[in-house]
């Protein structure tokens, strides 16, 4: 008996039978584009096949040099470079798994001056203007796509996928927004579509029945005059009659301004469109997006909305995600939080991807975690992301560990960012942790704050001090006044706000409070709510999806002030980032950029700022802070401006300082000490960084 039978239930895909309904996305690693990472890129995969994964579909790699997504990327193109995939293949079906290359033409995503597309219509998120495709120009494109195909199987691939979504080449052909055409290729629905079915019904052709064709499919663009449902349905209809062996969904276009992958996105939010797409087609459907729990799994292939999962992110923080689910281990899945920032911000600025939570995703062969030659007896001091990462991997190797945390419970600042409404899923790795300590032993010690002394006296061998950080309280006059509290203190609930708030620092923590103060937390939690505050909509009311924003009564009225006078949110993530930015403007947060704080005092905070006839400053900060609402007004002295704004609360946001009292304490004593997480570098909150650091270090002892 299983608790998830239609997950781990077998099912046969074209030629093949597949353990289970867990397929692994989809994911650019930057080991693709060089032929050197080959075998690096082959150990990632081998470890998803051997913890479940029951078909792998590899990063996208172009068919031709136009459809590469940067100079020098990823292709399938030569017999050569199809022999160089063999180490690949070879390597995942030495694990009894099976493996699909994603085909993907960029079309005018690619970042290249040679770029191609069905019209000659810029990107609003690429830097070249493409060049419109002759009808010679299609069909050299379909016949390489063909080729890719027929290479990939020489290559010991079982299958392709045919990257037909996310606003990629296909995805261009087939939306109103970007063809323009009056030939063959465009001016109907029927020749929009013609590009896609004639590149899957040709690959069908060489490859004959025995091989995969996958086909990811736009099931709703999320971006205007994409394209309608009756149209998406369609294609679904001919892809099927073209050959294909299953469609597997894709969500928005990259340039769509409706998030559709960050963390707070409501799991399955967009499963049901797989449910609708079965009813159009006799094909196996493969649901995928914000999917990262077995139960979640489970739930939509039990209710018959799909035939597959897809997982990417998921199979990053967790290689093992099938075995534990089958095993009855849901409780030590390393469950991925959505946050972007190791896989999909590094994708984006060219670097390797790997996973915050888990640093040795696509470092399988560089940072390896086996058993320790001789055991010590180790104290951790400190429960935040770089001691819980550090104490569970040192106990896992075999050293004896003893973990010491000063609060009631584990977490650090994953404890706070789990109360953010957006973040909850970050309890899920405090839940990981909690578990992980239990599973390799670590003596956990909570509500001590343990001293040098005792560590000194304790028999240890190593000792690391993983204390974290502390809100920096700034040097404004007045900052001591009832009004003013600490972040920390804020969504803790230690202390309650008033209904008008100011916020002092607008890096990331900044960007996080002013959404806890101004999001009602039913709307990160309520798929319907969700849907209306984003504008996702009815494809089949609707050409891509979209509708009207609809944005819930603020919580609180919030004014986000900075000293820099670029943009807020400007230093957040990528992939993220342009989220919070979007997030802050619909509720309505007042930004104020380029300040001064000058002093707190009954009647609120006093700031100051470069007077905008001054010459100095950039416009929307000045703008902001000289004739915000809710102030006193501004008044000029010289060269410089002043506001007295109103508050009711003030909160600091203004960075943090390291904890590292007793590292220095044990500077003298003569036992080893390291130092890592906050403790060591207290920049903005850096999880990603000081995980690593602790599991690096646990793997050095």
């Amino acid at each position: 008996m299983t608790a998830y039978p239609n997950l781990l239930a077998p099912i046969e895909l074209g030629h093949v039978t597949l353990p289970n309904r867990v397929v692994m996305g989809s994911m650019h690693t930057g080991l693709e584009d060089r032929a050197k990472n080959f075998p690096k890129l082959a150990a990632f995969f081998a470890e998803r096949a051997r913890g479940g994964a029951s078909l792998i579909i590899t990063g996208g790699f172009a068919p031709n040099i136009a459809g590469t997504l940067l100079p020098l990327a990823s292709k399938l193109t030569t017999r050569r470079e199809a022999k160089q995939h063999k180490v690949i293949t070879d390597a995942v079906h030495a694990e009894g798994g099976r493996i699909a290359l994603q085909l993907l033409h960029a079309g005018r995503y690619a970042f290249t001056p040679w770029c191609v597309a069905p019209s000659a219509i810029k990107s609003p998120i690429s830097k070249f203007k493409p060049r419109a495709l002759t009808s010679r120009g299609v069909e050299k494109t379909i016949d390489a796509f063909v080729r890719s195909a027929r290479l990939a199987r020489e290559a010991g691939y079982d299958g392709v996928e045919v990257m037909g979504s996310e606003g990629y080449l296909i995805n261009q052909f087939l939306a109103p927004r970007t063809n323009k055409r009056t030939d063959e290729w465009g001016g109907t629905p029927e020749k929009r579509r013609r590009f896609a079915v004639e590149v899957v019904r040709r690959i069908r052709e060489e490859v004959g029945p025995d091989f995969l064709v996958i086909y990811r499919i736009s099931a709703v663009d999320l971006v205007p005059d994409g394209q309608t449902w009756d149209e998406v349905a369609a294609l679904a209809r001919e892809v099927e009659a073209a050959g294909a062996t299953v469609l597997n969904l894709g969500i928005g276009w990259h340039e769509a301004r409706v998030p559709t992958i960050v963390t707070s996105v409501p799991r399955a939010a967009f499963a049901s469109y797989a449910g609708r797409l079965k009813s159009e087609t006799s094909l196996p459907v493969i649901a995928t997006n914000r999917i990262n729990m077995p139960e979640v799994a489970e739930e939509i292939l039990g209710s018959g909305d799909a035939d597959f999962v897809s997982l990417a992110r998921p199979f990053l923080a967790d290689p093992e995600w099938v075995r534990k689910a089958a095993e009855s281990r849901v409780d030590e899945i390393n469950t991925c939080i959505a946050c972007n920032q190791a896989c999909l911000d590094h994708t984006f600025k060219n670097q390797r991807a790997t996973c915050l939570l888990n640093p040795r995703a696509v470092y399988e062969t560089e940072l390896v975690l086996g058993p320790t030659r001789r055991s010590k007896k180790v104290a951790v001091v400190g429960a935040g992301p770089a001691g819980l990462a550090c104490a569970t991997t040192l106990a896992e190797r075999g050293h004896s560990v003893e973990l010491f945390e000063a609060l009631d419970d584990i977490g650090g600042q994953f404890a706070i960012a789990q109360r953010i409404p957006g973040k909850e899923e970050f309890s899920e790795s405090i839940r990981y942790f909690r578990r992980r300590i239990e599973v390799t032993g670590v003596t956990l010690h909570l509500g001590r704050r343990v001293t040098a002394a005792e560590l000194r006296d304790g028999g240890f061998d190593e000792v690391v001090v993983a204390t974290g950080v502390e809100p920096r309280v700034p040097s404004i006059p007045g900052v001591d006044h009832p009004s003013v509290m600490t972040y920390a203190e804020l969504v803790r609930g230690e202390r309650e706000p008033g209904q008008r708030v100011a916020v002092i620092g607008a890096g990331g923590i900044g960007v996080d409070v002013s959404e806890f103060l101004t999001a009602q937390p039913s709307a990160t939690l309520d798929l319907d709510l969700w849907r209306a505050e984003w504008g996702v909509g009815d494809p089949a009311e609707s050409r891509g999806g979209l509708t009207k924003s609809l944005v819930e009564t603020p919580k609180h009225d919030v004014i986000l002030l900075q000293r820099k006078a670029s943009a807020i949110g400007k230093g957040l993530g990528k992939t993220t980032g342009w989220v919070h930015r979007a997030a802050l403007k619909a509720k309505g947060v007042e930004q104020v950029t380029g300040v001064s704080y000058d002093r707190i005092d009954d009647d609120g905070l006093h700031v100051s700022f470069v007077a905008a006839d001054a010459g100095a400053g950039k416009g929307k900060g000045r703008k902001a802070a000289n004739g915000g609402k809710g102030g006193k007004g501004g008044t000029a002295d010289g060269a410089r401006a002043f506001r007295v704004i109103a508050v009711d609360t003030i909160v600091l946001c203004a960075g943090q300082e390291s904890v590292r009292t007793l590292a220095d304490e044990l500077g003298d004593s003569g036992l080893p000490v390291h130092v890592i997480g906050g403790a060591d570098v207290a920049a903005e909150l850096d999880a990603k960084r000081a995980i690593r650091q602790g599991t690096e270090l646990a793997a050095s002892i």
